[in-house]
């Protein structure tokens, strides 16, 4: 078993690329290799040690691998981008694109992250205990495929285009999200246990949303087909009454996706 402690040093003005920090980097490498890791700034590259205390203990494979990293990382983007397996915790907020194309192991957020955490993400588990930005588990630029399998779950509110592009895999979001949530969505399972603003299912043609609170600007191209109550959706139970709808039907004329509602 290998564990690896970071420990930021001071403040970050312009912000750090450090997809370096990775079990399926960091394994079998010792304390001075991990050090001399390269992150961009900026135009420029600069050892990890320039912005780390780094303690390494143990060796072992990526799948046995656990980073811990004690303090604010809100100015680091691309933490555990592309890992397959280990673990990483970070003790603090995060940065952006965290865990994006993540397709492994797990990644435990004690504070908040940035926009495009778990982006075209494929497997895994990233657990985030406070807030995030736009854009999570989302397809990115130009691309209309996100996220494809593992889970997100969010333990504060989402902000906008929550699951933009959404083939596979779970979201669940403890609060609130804003607007477009699951816009272009074809696959897999959204659960909003708050409230949405506008756009939810916009462009909709197949997976699963459910909004347990109030949508305050409902999209137009949804139908009504029935209610349902407790609703099994995946693995996830559902209390209370539910209208069920199916749309968007702005995108064409059979639509696949399912929108459901809490009533009352």
């Amino acid at each position: 078993m290998a564990e690896i402690l970071l420990r930021p040093k001071g403040s970050i003005a312009i912000m750090v690329e450090a997809e370096v920090i990775s079990p399926n980097i960091f394994a079998g490498k010792n304390k001075e290799e991990i050090e001399g890791l390269v992150v961009w700034q900026g135009p420029v590259q600069l050892p990890l040690a320039e912005f780390f205390d780094v303690d390494a203990k143990g060796a072992g494979s990526p799948e046995e691998t656990s980073i811990i990293i004690k303090g604010d990382v809100s100015r680091v983007k691309r933490i555990g981008q592309g890992m397959k397996a280990g673990r990483i915790e970070i003790q603090g907020s995060a940065g952006m694109h965290l865990g994006a194309e993540m397709a492994g192991g797990s990644i435990w957020v004690r504070g908040d992250a940035g926009s495009w955490a778990g982006r075209e993400m494929k497997g895994g588990l990233l657990h985030i205990a406070g807030s995030t930005g736009d854009h999570v588990g989302s397809a990115y630029r130009g691309s209309w495929r996100g996220m494809t399998g593992g889970t997100i779950q969010i333990d504060g509110n989402a902000r906008s285009q929550l699951g933009g592009g959404l083939v596979g895999g779970q979201i669940v979001v403890a609060g609130n999200v804003e607007n477009f949530c699951g816009i272009r969505q074809s696959g897999g399972l959204i659960l909003v246990r708050g409230s949405a603003v506008r756009g939810t299912g916009a462009e909709m043609n197949g997976g699963t949303i459910a909004v347990c609170g109030a949508i305050k600007q409902f999209t137009p191209g949804f139908v009504e087909t029935g209610r349902e109550e407790n609703p099994t959706l995946g693995d996830v139970q559902l209390e209370g009454w539910f209208a069920k709808f199916t749309g968007d039907y702005a995108l064409g004329k059979n639509p696949k996706g399912s929108l459901y509602c809490r009533e009352g």
